[in-house]
């Protein structure tokens, strides 16, 4: 089943996809699956293993299924000073 949800891009995932934000229509079954779609299309350079994933705000496994309502943010690991 399709679904189209939101998603939000931080730090160098925004860079590389040229948006903080974007509507996606997907048949991904999880979050982990999504990932990799929008990894090949936006090429982005960071492996699941390196980033945290989030739905409404709250940090969630990959293996979490997509929401039918809400947004989904990918989160970089990102450095400061």
């Amino acid at each position: 089943m399709s679904v189209e949800v939101t998603v939000l891009y931080f730090a160098s995932l925004r860079e590389a996809a040229g948006c903080s934000s974007e509507r996606v229509r997907t048949d991904a079954a999880d979050l982990a699956g999504l990932y990799e779609q929008l990894r090949t299309r936006h090429r982005f350079a960071f492996a699941r293993d390196r980033l945290r994933v989030a739905v409404a705000d709250a940090f969630v496994a990959w293996e979490t299924r997509l929401p039918v309502e809400g947004e989904i943010a990918f989160i970089p690991p990102v450095s400061g000073g």
